[in-house]
């Protein structure tokens, strides 16, 4: 997606980091937002679905993650009221298979490199609902989910604080 693609750009300008891309490339997934950065020595892709724990399981083997951003989401509002599945299956039980999987995969690793890593979480600002006469959320804004997308990103971001709290998951959410 859009943001992930800037951040892949952002973070190649910024870092010697190797960069592990997974995307299933659905109606929103479009490689041409990559263009730039496919070439990059320092870049793999591979195309592949968060919902299938032993293709993420197949790239924490392969690639030994220091860390998981996630941005994948199913995200467009009107899409979820229309069709609210893929938006379960993506944003809630993708996120969970991605936890599942760091949790074992950190149960392997040494202190200082379970100490080291960090799951980010990428949310949205539609956990909160709709805006209202001042025009700005807080963190101690309330979740007010109003749409299927919003409820299940939600509902994502609960299972990430779960795990940070019930594993010690080394985990992060963030808003965009």
């Amino acid at each position: 997606g859009f943001i992930g693609a800037n951040f892949v750009r952002f973070t190649l300008a910024r870092t010697d980091a190797q960069v592990v891309i997974v995307d299933n490339l659905t109606y929103a997934g479009n490689l041409a937002t990559l263009d730039r950065v496919l070439n990059d020595p320092r870049v793999t892709f591979l195309k592949a679905d968060i919902r299938d724990r032993g293709a993420m399981e197949d790239v924490f083997r392969a690639h030994q993650p220091a860390a998981i951003v996630n941005f994948a989401a199913e995200s467009h509002v009107d899409r979820s009221i229309d069709d609210p599945r893929p938006f379960i299956e993506t944003n809630i039980v993708g996120v969970f298979v991605l936890l599942e999987v760091t949790r074992q995969y950190l149960k392997e690793k040494d202190p200082q490199a379970r100490d080291a890593f960090r799951f980010l979480h990428v949310s949205t600002d539609e956990v909160y609902g709709s805006l209202g006469a001042d025009g700005l959320f807080s963190e101690t804004t309330p979740y007010a989910p109003n749409s299927p997308y919003a409820a299940s990103k939600a509902s994502a971001d609960h299972l990430v604080r779960a795990y940070r709290e019930t594993y010690r998951l080394p985990a992060l959410i963030t808003n965009c």
